[in-house]
């Protein structure tokens, strides 16, 4: 028990404010989460279950573990993240890889893997341990070209792996969006040429196209969501109009928390991935633009916890977090709206989904021990 208080001393004591900034926009996320889950669940939970409260059970069961989880991953020293960057990296390959052999399909996708008591989607964890492994590979960047070029190779082979295994073999192309996305976006940050973008821009263009092409499904969604007044025999935007419906009738100030009519069994997955048109119904545009915000707010504080770092790693992996966060947030809300076609990507701290809340929870854990780290350092040096 001193044990145990006086690691939460040391955790919590004397850190900055964009360290407490990030906790609290993190714990209040989450909170705001679970109520949504609870109301937007209620209804499918109790059809299944004859329990309204069951999957906000779950989700809470899964909230206190992540919550314990980011905890402990943000009192390790941050050079344990360098020294096992690699072995997470293989971990949640390895991982990846068995769920494509003998993973569950769900909704076409492979990409659940089932151990027994519940199913992992192993691709939200193989998110950071990309993250980690690739902060640590460029962190040793040089001015030395050849090593430099070196350092790419393995980056750009580990990324085409990876992404094979999710979105190609796995068929899931929404969290291969993300994981993409992201890691672009960490690559332009950490000093990618602007030759290599352009080469893996085009690469993705014609990739993302022939997988559109190889699966019917996807094409006729594609193509619906490019036409979206033409005929829908086959009711591939069912999902997306009846969350605009959702979205239309709650108005400035929403129907109110609870209210929701189109959570009746009329949005499939919203809970999940369209839990921001029961939040835009409920909630109303007051609601939809705190949710915005919300997301601004946590990109903004990693952004200002990035920006204080002083070495390469650190600053990477914040990075990598932050885009992760704020991408897959945006990628999230663009569906719901129509922006994007739809692409099965849960809303990051909010969705009903046990690995996504984890796995995100311990990437912020992540970045709260970068920071604790900067600001023992400091506070060493000034003593």
């Amino acid at each position: 028990m001193t044990d145990l208080k006086q690691m939460t001393t040391q955790s919590f004591r004397a850190q900055s404010r964009q360290f407490y900034l990030l906790l609290g926009l993190t714990i209040l996320t989450v909170l705001f989460g679970l109520a949504m889950v609870a109301s937007a669940s209620a209804v499918d939970s109790f059809k299944e279950t004859a329990n309204a409260g069951s999957t906000f059970l779950r989700q809470g069961m899964f909230a206190v573990i992540g919550m314990v989880l980011m905890f402990i991953v943000a009192n390790l020293p941050v050079g344990l993240f360098r020294r096992t960057s690699l072995v997470a990296l293989y971990i949640t390959l390895s991982l990846q890889l068995v769920t494509v052999l003998f993973g569950v399909e769900i909704n076409g996708n492979r990409n659940w893997l089932d151990i027994g008591f519940t199913n992992i989607q192993p691709s939200e964890f193989l998110k950071l341990g990309l993250i980690l492994a690739f902060a640590n590979q460029l962190a040793q960047l040089t001015d030395d070209p050849l090593r430099n070029r070196q350092v790419w190779a393995r980056v750009f082979m580990f990324s085409a792996v990876a992404l094979l295994l999710v979105a190609v073999l796995g068929k899931d192309l929404g969290t291969g969006v993300v994981m993409a996305v992201t890691l672009i976006g960490l690559f332009l940050i950490a000093g990618m040429p602007w030759a290599y973008f352009l080469g893996i821009a085009l690469a993705g263009v014609i990739a993302a196209f022939a997988l559109v092409m190889a699966t019917p499904s996807r094409l006729i969604r594609f193509t619906a969501w490019l036409n979206p007044g033409a005929a829908d025999p086959m009711g591939v935007m069912w999902q997306y109009e009846k969350g605009t419906w959702a979205l239309a009738s709650g108005g400035i100030w929403g129907t109110g928390l609870g209210r929701s009519k189109l959570k009746w069994s009329w949005i499939p997955e919203v809970e999940n991935d369209f839990i921001f048109a029961v939040i835009g119904e409920e909630l109303g545009l007051i609601g939809a633009l705190f949710v915005v915000l919300l997301f601004f707010a946590l990109g903004l504080t990693m952004f200002s916890i990035a920006k204080h770092q002083n070495n390469a790693f650190s600053r990477n992996l914040v990075v990598g977090v932050m885009l992760w966060v704020v991408f897959q947030a945006f990628i999230n809300i663009s569906v719901v709206l129509g922006l994007l076609p739809v692409l099965g990507v849960p809303l990051p701290l909010i969705s009903a989904g046990g690995s996504s809340l984890i796995a995100t929870l311990a990437g912020i854990g992540v970045v709260l021990a970068v920071e604790r780290d900067r600001t023992l350092k400091l506070g060493r040096s000034n003593g």
